[in-house]
């Protein structure tokens, strides 16, 4: 698709929202039910396209895929409801006799920008949000994983309503027109480098956006733990997909005899996992092509650290085995850069204190995981340490449950989304405030009238001062307790005059 092109597109969707096609809420129902009809009708050729770019098990696939974002529309069905319900908030002296609230509104068009490592879900999860909330949407895949992009084209233009939803596949140039257009949002996922292209595209237009991004997201482990659970925990989230998860452990943090007991833990579990030759299982995937193949390679050998586990490469075959390697100096080039791949360096740290410092002079991570039985270390890394999120004892599960935010801090991101929050994501909060003609409201109202005087600004000052606010309930009884001043005032009036 050319320039010319992209912007005839951008103005029909974005004539479509003008018209309040998104906004019904029968619409959107029917877009997210259609969304899950695609999804299950076609799981089949998603897999087998994720099977082509990244070497995918199918059951992983399906799972982290297909089934992900299935359940992620029926929440959004089931809670849509209550998400676009207003919010009334309680009310002060001031505002007793007004209706405050605030509601969502979506924001319009929105332009989301997906990865490769994750193509189907790291790009449907945002829009079932932007559904959801009334936008309109362009979904820009990833031109690096071409199978699952030309599925995703194909497949969402069948079912969804083309005046609302387009799907816009390419590379680069692509990306750049889309950029230089004006969007209402925009939500990308991917590294940090074009994160920044992003942001400054978007600032030219004031353009809001959600950063999803990456780092490095270390793993402080000590001695106190079940050492098997562990290592499987830790090794399940470094080499699912061949480590290019943006939340997979990107290196362990320990002391030296932790490090000798953990060793030999995952060598049990990649063969638990793998079998002999993880090249030949199917549950292990590929690097997702040859210029990220050799990026690894190169940072494998270009470090000075001693590879204990693994190491073995094969380009023809996008290969690199799960692999560990051990007293790796913190200047290593295995430390600089985000890995994304399935190498799990090892830094020798004395202390749960020295891992807390080491951590804190890089940039805020993704995620951070803790492996410790002991409360105090816990508290430690929830006290003294930033990131996007925080995981005990566990890896990478906190992206599978809706009812947490998932977003980065500083140079892993900006923004939050999973249920509730992707529906907040492309969503404005309007505020209303709704005053009547009430008498008494505008006496109360009319202090503020020049000119000042000494009584006004004093009974003014009262009003506003700062209290805890007024519930609802209590609101409507001052009301109703008012109302009857009011007529008894009134009858009183009539009284004297007759």
């Amino acid at each position: 698709m050319d320039p010319e092109q992209m912007t005839e597109t951008v103005s029909l969707l974005r004539k479509s929202f003008d018209e309040g096609l998104t906004i019904p809420l029968q619409f959107r129902r029917d877009q997210l039910k259609a969304l899950e009809k695609c999804l299950r009708e076609n799981e089949r050729a998603f897999v087998e396209a994720l099977g082509k770019d990244l070497r995918k098990n199918p059951g992983e696939a399906k799972l982290s895929e297909v089934d992900l974002c299935v359940n992620a529309i029926k929440t959004a069905m089931l809670e849509l409801n209550s998400w676009t319900s207003p919010t009334h908030v309680s009310k002060s002296m001031l505002t007793l006799f007004d209706t405050l609230y605030h509601y969502p509104q979506p924001y319009g068009l929105v332009l989301i920008i997906g990865p490769w490592n994750f193509p189907i879900s790291l790009s449907l999860l945002p829009l079932i949000g932007a559904i959801a909330a009334g936008n309109c949407v362009i979904v820009k895949p990833s031109e690096v994983s071409p199978a699952t992009s030309e599925a995703l084209t194909k497949y969402l233009a069948s079912y969804l309503d083309e005046r609302c939803f387009r799907v816009i596949p390419g590379g680069v140039p692509e990306t750049t027109s889309l950029l230089n257009l004006k969007f209402d949002y925009i939500f990308f996922t991917g590294a940090a480098k074009i994160g920044r292209i992003v942001s400054a595209a978007a600032s030219k237009h004031l353009t809001p956006t959600t950063l999803e991004l990456g780092g490095k997201s270390p793993v402080y482990l000590d001695d106190s733990v079940n050492m098997d659970i562990a290592a499987r925990r830790i090794c399940w989230g470094k080499f699912t997909n061949a480590g290019q998860i943006c939340i997979a452990p990107d290196y362990v943090l320990c002391s030296r005899k932790t490090s000798k007991i953990f060793i030999e833990a995952v060598r049990k579990v990649i063969r638990e996992f793998y079998g002999e030759d993880p090249k030949a299982s199917e549950n292990f995937g590929r690097i997702i092509n040859v210029h990220h193949h050799r990026r690894l390679v190169k940072l494998l050998s270009a470090g000075n650290g001693k590879t204990v586990i693994g190491g073995q490469s094969d380009e023809s075959d996008l290969f690199i085995a799960p692999t560990v390697v051990t007293k790796v100096d913190p200047s290593s080039a295995l430390m600089q850069e985000e890995l994304f791949g399935p190498i799990m360096p090892i830094v020798y740290v004395d202390s749960a204190r020295a891992a807390v410092d080491f951590i804190n002079e890089k940039s805020r991570p993704l995620a951070l995981y803790v492996f410790s039985s002991k409360k105090s270390v816990h508290k430690l890394f929830r006290e003294k340490t930033f990131s996007g999120a925080l995981s005990i004892n566990d890896t990478a599960l906190h992206f599978a449950v809706e009812e947490l935010p998932f977003g980065g801090v500083g140079e892993s991101g900006m923004g939050a989304y999973r249920g509730k929050f992707t529906f907040d994501t492309f969503s404005h909060r309007r505020a209303v405030l709704h005053k009547n003609f009430n008498f008494f409201g505008e006496k109360a109202g009319s202090l503020r009238y020049p000119p000042m005087t000494d009584l006004k600004v004093g009974a003014t000052a009262t009003l506003l001062k700062k209290r805890r606010g007024i519930p609802l309930p209590t609101a409507s009884s001052l009301l109703a307790f008012a109302a009857g001043v009011g007529v008894v005032f009134l009858v009183q009036a009539l009284t004297s005059v007759s």
